[in-house]
């Protein structure tokens, strides 16, 4: 019965999985999934989808339920009661909400947009200790009892001893016969990553642009942790000065005034140098703007930053360029120019929500 449950369970985890991802586009563009996050698990909601139960009724009503039925007889004979309200003709909506862990709606994310597995570096440099069985030894709780050593332990005491008989082969161990699994304590590289997240907030970023690098950060976010068993993000804002802010600063903060995308390219070099060696993390700047620059001599002060500071740091520097009715779009037209030969510069032009996908395969599809 229980193996039966598991499989209907299987079953319908199939059913659901294959909705998410037959909407996740929807859920991508529209955010939905970004507000229903929990510490490890997405609540979404499935529209067409009915949990099958069974449904009791009282004792001794008839229907088909009591004894044999006949065509044509009522599943319950207690239908006496007509229903409220008018008939009408358009179908009811039936949404269940299912709870998805974050690795397994990364995984869909990752069948869908066809994305490759990370090619990580830093992990002879970051171990995580745990303990592994490798051994035997004499002394141990009970739970850790190993039949098969006991039972031969004891065998060969009462074959060595003249106790064991053929004919009779019943094997007792003693205290001394008893054998326990040991263990030791062993290191494993793990790799850890950081997400260093920058975000042009002056006057011509507005709410819809702020809407798009969220859920774009998001999605970002979920692939990355299923790469990585130490993920980290930071987050910086700037105009025409750049500061470090948490998380809800990040997508809730409201400026204005010039840009000078110096101050934040500077910033994540400097928190780079001091918290994370290119040698142990996996380090991913990822900056969002409307391409707007004070100054040419900015922008070329950013290109002096990226080839000598950033690039040599990071697996990968992603730039992407949310339109706004404000913004100029030149910055990336600068860096096409600058970097159109290096690999490790991903550019993306976000128009609208609806770009959203392109832009994460466009960062993420290299598998970097």
């Amino acid at each position: 019965m229980s193996l039966k449950i598991d499989q209907d369970h299987g079953r319908f985890r199939q059913i659901v999985r294959g909705r998410i991802r037959q909407n996740l586009r929807k859920y991508i563009s529209q955010g939905e999934l970004v507000g229903r996050k929990g510490k490890d698990l997405v609540s979404i909601p499935i529209p067409q989808i009915d949990i099958p139960r069974f449904r009791f009724g009282d004792k001794q009503k008839g229907g088909v339920g009591q004894g044999e039925g006949n065509p044509g007889d009522p599943v319950s004979a207690d239908d006496k009661h007509p229903g409220q309200g008018q008939a009408g003709s358009g179908e009811g909506e039936h949404i269940l909400e299912v709870d998805v862990t974050l690795d397994e709606l990364a995984s869909i994310l990752g069948e869908e947009l066809e994305l490759p597995d990370i090619q990580d570096k830093g992990k002879n440099k970051i171990s995580n200790a745990h303990d592994r069985y490798s051994g035997i030894r004499r002394v141990g709780p009970e739970s850790l009892r190993h039949f098969k050593r006991t039972y031969r332990q004891a065998l060969r005491r009462m074959i060595s001893s003249g106790t064991f008989r053929a004919e009779a082969p019943v094997v007792v161990p003693i205290p001394e016969d008893k054998r326990y699994r040991s263990w030791k304590t062993v290191t494993e590289p793990v790799a850890n990553a950081v997400i260093i997240y920058m975000m042009d907030v002056s006057g011509s970023m507005g709410d819809e642009q702020k809407e798009i690098v969220r859920i774009e950060s998001f999605w970002i976010d979920a692939w990355l942790t299923r790469q990585y068993k130490g993920l980290e993000s930071r987050f910086i804002i700037h105009d025409a000065v750049a500061r470090e802010v948490d998380r809800e600063t990040f997508f809730h903060t409201r400026e204005s005034g010039g840009t000078m995308i110096s101050s934040a390219y500077k910033l994540c070099a400097q928190i780079i140098d001091n918290d994370y060696p290119p040698a142990e993390w996996n380090i991913y700047p990822f900056h969002f703007s409307d391409g707007d620059n004070w100054s040419m001599d900015d922008t070329l002060s950013c290109v002096d930053i990226l080839k000598n500071q950033l690039l040599p740091r990071a697996n990968m520097f992603a730039y992407g360029q949310v339109e706004s009715p404000y913004g100029s779009g030149q910055f990336i037209k600068d860096l096409k120019e600058h970097f159109s030969q290096d690999d490790r510069v991903v550019l993306s032009e976000i128009r609208d929500k609806d770009a959203i996908v392109g832009s994460i395969k466009e960062f993420l599809g290299k598998g970097k």
